[in-house]
Order: C-alpha cells, then structure tokens, then sequence
C-alpha cells in the first residue's frame, strides 16, 4: 500500500483535549456554505471580508487546510457527505436537474448520515438547501433520515434569495415580498436547536450563502469601500451575513448550556466560483496568494480544497492548526462512531473516521483520495464529459477530459499545481491510473473519465424521477 510520505502536522498553540464525559452522545452539527472560499475568511488570510465568527470558531477549535469536499460542484458533493461514499461509488456524479423542479435523486435504499443517526436516537434537521432529490422521489431529505426539513429543495431554486415560497418539511409556502430566505433559514435553525437540546441531535445546515444570484438586503458594511463594485460589495456582505449566522448559532450553543457537548463542522461544498482571474477572485484573494489552482468544476485544488473548522470546546483542541487531509467522505463514519452507531449490514463507507484526529492525533493513513465530475452540456449535441483527480501522498493526479493524458503534481513543493512531472515520472502517473481505475465502480450511467468520449454517452432519466433529466456543472 502506497502511504503518506508525511505526517501533515502543523500544530500552533495547541490545547490539551479532555476525554469527552457527557452522559449522552455529542450534538453533531455540519454547516455547509455554498461556494465560500477558501480564501474568504479571516483565519485563512483573507483582509478585506470581515468573518469574526467563523475566525473565533478557528481560535476556539481546529483549522484544517488540507480538507477536500466530495468533489467540485454542489450536489455530488453533498451527496459524497451525505453517503459517506467518494466520487468513485458515489449515486449521485454530476448536477443532474429534474424538470421542472429537482435534482437526480438519491436511490431508493441509500444509506446516510441522518438515517443511521436516527436510528441511533438522534432527532435530525436538514435547513437550508437539500438538492438529492424532491418530496414525491427516494431522495427527499424526509426518506433520507431527517426528521425536520426546511427551505429549498431545487437548488436551481435556491439561486434567489428574495424567493417567492420555501419548503416546511414537504409543504410548500409562499413567503412576503421581500423576505430574505436566508434570514428566515437562520431563524428556523434556532426554533429547532431549542427544541432539539434536550438530547442528542444531528444539524445538516446547509446554508445558501454565498453562492450566486448575488443578492442581500443591506450592503452598508462594506457601502464606503472605494473602487469596489457593487457585485463586489454584496459579495463580502453575504459572506459576513454566513458569519453572522454561525455566530448567532455558536451563542445559542452556549446559552442552552449544550456548547461543551455540540461538534460543528464548518466546510463549502466546492471551491470558489469565481476564475483565478477574474475581479472578485482577485480583489478577495481567493486563491491565496496564488497558492491554490483552480475554482469550481475543475479538478485542482482550488476546486477541491475548502476552508474547514472544528469546535468542541474540551475535546478539539483550540488554536491547532493543522495539514492532515480528509475529505467529505469521512464524515458519516466519524459521526457514526461518536455516536456509538453502527452501519448497517452490508455498507461500507469509503472514509475514515476523524474522531482521533479530531481529538489531536494526526490525520488517518489511507491509500489515496479519489474525486470526479460528469457533466453535460445540455441541448448543444455534445459528448457526454467527465474529469477525474487522485490524490496519494503528496502527489496529485489530474485528468482533465475524458480519455486525455494526465498531469501530475508534487504537492508537497507544488501546492500551485504549477509544474507538470507526468513526463519524468511515467511510473507515478501509471500508478495514478491505476488508483483512478480501482476507485471506481462499473456504472453505466457514469462513463469512465479514462475512455475516449462517445456519441452513446447521454444523460440517461431515473426512473425514479418525473419530468426530463440533463446534466449539467452548474449550481
């Protein structure tokens, strides 16, 4: 087995964890924010968005800077987090959307996060936006575990933030003129944190914010900055708005007497939107100085890599940086194992547990980190595409169209993906190859990124699905 080459350790001001002494399972609560940077917070660099929140949550738990998400765009990703399963065995592949209003479901039978905890006992709230599926498939949040669902459903919907209704579990309704959604979502994620604290509860807050249509009710934070744009200054509002809610929830938290028994994880489902060079990625910085390739839909790390924070205050030591990597993958067998869960017969996930490298030890050894997208251009006749990316040790593996020749990185002296060394080492790409080939399960409806494109490779409808299917990279 071809292990890690290094530890990943960098530990500044590390505090010594407690053993965990609660007489009931910790609170798990995920905060997924649409499309935020990594380079959009204060504790990652960022000078001009103000995220004090978010930078206290860093102060006060872990900062991860080698965390992947499920893949590059949105609903793969939250289904790679949800299933606990990679890119490579995966249901869910590409942004499939369901016409008139949808996303690919999630197959009958799935195993999830939210299913196996509350067959735990745990009481389950997804808010924000779902995207694996409408009420009426086997991929609505209410047939994956969760026992409270509220906001969007569609995330073609969830592109507006002044809409005209929302969901309350499967009910739709209509909201006033000028309602901000993301407001209304925060408020409901209170209600039911009150409501929950009474015993071991799992949040999914799946935030809207910052993804685009850029839209907020009040810019005047940023209203005197010179020479920004107004798409600009709305952008760095929506990301302070995200901070503002993680804060209001990390104070509830404390209020209800519940912080030193919560974990929150706090992580985007891709990389930024915005090109390397275009005026809000480099105004924000968002690749950091350079030091990060790529944005969303693509496969390098600007793509992949997200901002990621832990909190537990006594158990995940506060202050601690570290390079260890883990992915979104690894999530469901981690809360599993807090939980004092078990999977059911016959799953296997294709994470790890974090629970010991949550607590201070390094990061879990594995084999390698696999990720895909499948997309189509819809209505434009064209060949169904694929991209692929595998990361083993610090070498970085990407192939950019389907059955076209892959690059390889040295992540540990190359974090910008710069320098290309598939020609030098034709013996680490072949094992990169390898790796790719094995990560993936025989799967019609998604082609293999290795083989050459061909016309017979389209989008083909779920059965489970009404309306028409087309695949597309988009929310």
């Amino acid at each position: 087995m071809f292990l890690h080459r290094s530890v990943f350790a960098l530990t500044v001001a590390v505090a010594c964890p407690a053993v965990a002494s609660a007489a009931t399972p910790p609170n798990i609560i995920f905060i997924l924010a649409d499309d935020v940077a990594m380079g959009d917070l204060g504790s990652y660099g960022q000078e001009l968005i103000e995220t004090p929140h978010l930078d206290r949550m860093a102060a006060e738990g872990t900062r991860y800077t080698s965390a992947y998400a499920g893949t590059s765009v949105c609903a793969p990703s939250r289904s790679s987090l949800m299933t606990g399963l990679d890119m490579g065995r995966c249901p869910v592949r590409a942004n499939w959307e369901i016409k008139p209003e949808g996303q690919l479901p999630l197959p009958e039978g799935t195993v999830t996060v939210a299913g196996i905890l509350k067959e735990a006992g745990y009481r389950t709230a997804c808010m924000g936006k779902w995207g694996m599926g409408m009420f009426d498939t086997s991929g609505s949040p209410l047939a994956a575990g969760f026992d409270h669902f509220y906001g969007y459903n569609c995330q073609r919907h969830a592109h507006t933030y002044f809409p005209d209704f929302l969901y309350d579990d499967a009910e739709r309704f209509d909201l006033e003129e000028g309602a901000y959604a993301g407001d209304m979502i925060q408020d409901e994620v209170e209600d039911w944190v009150r409501s929950a604290a009474g015993g071991p509860f799992f949040l999914f807050y799946s935030t809207t914010l910052p993804h685009g249509r850029y839209e907020i009710d009040d810019t005047r934070q940023y209203a005197d900055r010179e020479g920004w744009t107004e798409k600009e200054k709305t952008y760095a509002a929506m990301v302070s708005r995200l901070d503002e809610h993680v804060g209001r929830l990390l104070d509830l938290l404390a209020e209800l007497g519940v912080d030193d028994n919560t974990l929150v994880m706090f992580s985007g489902d891709n990389g930024s939107s915005f090109d390397d060079n275009s005026d809000i990625a480099r105004t924000f910085d968002q690749s950091m100085g350079g030091k990060l390739r790529g944005f969303k839909r693509g496969m390098y790390e600007g793509g992949l890599r997200q901002a990621a924070l832990a909190r537990w205050p006594g158990v995940v030591p506060a202050g601690r940086v570290t390079d260890g990597p883990w992915a979104f993958w690894d999530f469901l067998p981690t809360a599993v194992e807090l939980a004092g869960a078990t999977s059911p017969e016959g799953y296997e996930s294709s994470g790890l547990s974090l629970v010991d490298f949550l607590k201070g030890a390094d990061a879990p050894v594995r084999e390698a980190f696999y990720f895909e997208l499948q997309f189509y251009n819809r209505g434009k006749g064209r060949a169904y595409k694929a991209n692929q990316a595998v990361r083993f040790g610090d070498w970085k593996a990407v192939r950019n169209r389907r059955g076209g020749p892959v690059e390889l990185y040295d992540l540990g002296s190359d974090l910008g993906e710069t320098r290309d060394l598939a020609a030098s080492r034709p013996d680490l790409v072949e094992r990169a190859v390898a790796l790719m080939a094995s990560a993936r399960d025989d799967n019609p409806r998604w082609p293999d990124p290795a083989l050459p494109p061909r016309a017979e490779d389209r989008p083909k409808p779920s059965n489970k699905s009404k309306g028409k299917a087309s695949s597309k990279a988009g929310a």
